[in-house]
């Protein structure tokens, strides 16, 4: 497999990539052809479509996963990073892709331009876009949660361009998270000085597929576990007590509906309940304000109601975070949240 050139990048840096999958299908094959110029490690979760034998097809190396330990994004990544260092030690970036994204093809040229011009940018990453946002209000979603403003940012998500000896330095992912580990990998990388950058350029073309409510319940349980993770491991111990009060929020909020919901019992009246939803309507009404870039590209509608889903998601990140931190207070293995 050739390594990645261009000849409009200084110095010729040599690049890999990474996907990880089960059971993407038709997605897959368009993820791993969008890297075919790049030596390319596939990692397989126990699929039982046909991901491993195209993947082999076009000569990507394959990593299927020794499932008698827990699935975790975080240890396929890592497996996969080991695979492409045994094959091509020499590599300076690595590119991480889930296996339903499309990676856009002018994207590493864009990253790499920025990324070379100073050595603290440990890693890079633009815009994921959802390729069907019309087809639900989930995928919408989606899109919108990844519009992140550009410029010097605490974290990456699941594609991104990393530099080699950084992530070796930190010892790359967590296994243990099964949801958040790229923002815990980022908290990592910066406390050693370096640079996370998001850069105004299309990077992947993601596919959430969620069309049902309870997908986004369990998507948005998982990111709750995440928050918990994050803090326990980080949170207490430094100046930025990172997801602190992302944790305080969701625990606030979620005991706030709680004791309302408790009113309509003790008064057997719907006043409370009548409160409750006036409460969340002007928290929503107040965020669609704070969110004018949002506004622009999608409308007033479409903030409005992904501002009421991100005060109604309180409740599903509270459950995340109460079953994270029973999990961790008995010593168990976090399991993963699975919404596909």
């Amino acid at each position: 497999m050739p390594s990645f050139e261009s000849s409009t990048i200084s110095n010729s840096p040599r690049i890999g990539a990474v996907a990880i999958g089960r059971n993407e299908g038709d997605r897959l094959v368009t993820c791993l052809k969008s890297l075919t110029n790049l030596p390319l490690v596939y990692v397989d979760s126990g699929s039982s479509d046909n991901s491993v034998n195209f993947a082999r097809s076009i000569g990507a190396i394959c990593v299927e996963l020794d499932l008698s330990r827990p699935f975790t994004a975080a240890r396929a990544r890592n497996t996969g990073f080991r695979a492409l260092l045994e094959q091509h030690p020499d590599l300076e970036w690595v590119m991480f892709v889930d296996g339903d994204c499309e990676v856009e093809p002018d994207w590493l040229e864009k990253a790499l331009q920025i990324a070379q011009s100073d050595e603290r940018i440990a890693a890079v990453c633009g815009r994921r876009r959802e390729r069907f946002p019309e087809s639900s209000i989930y995928n919408q979603m989606c899109d919108i949660e990844w519009n992140t403003p550009v410029g010097e940012a605490k974290a990456c998500g699941g594609d991104a361009l990393y530099r080699v000896k950084v992530f070796q330095q930190v010892g790359g992912f967590d296994d243990s998270f099964i949801a958040g580990e790229e923002p815990e990998l980022c908290f990592r990388i910066r406390e050693q000085g370096y640079r996370i950058l998001r850069i105004d350029a299309n990077m992947t073309r993601h596919d959430a597929a969620i069309s049902r409510i309870g997908q986004w319940w369990k998507r948005t349980e998982r990111s709750g576990h995440a928050f918990l993770l994050n803090y326990l491991k980080h949170g207490q111990k430094n100046a930025e007590r990172f997801n602190y009060r992302d944790v305080r929020s969701i625990l606030l909020w979620a005991g706030i509906y709680c004791a309302f919901l408790l009113a309509v019992l003790v008064t057997a009246s719907l006043i409370p309940l009548l409160l409750l939803v006036l409460l969340i309507t002007s928290q929503a009404a107040k965020m669609t304000l704070a969110l004018p870039r949002i506004k622009a590209e999608y409308g007033e509608l479409a903030t409005f109601r992904y501002s009421v889903f991100v005060m109604l998601g309180k409740v599903p990140q509270a459950l995340g975070v109460i079953r994270a931190y029973l999990t961790s207070r008995r010593g168990g293995e976090h399991r993963l949240v699975e919404y596909k």
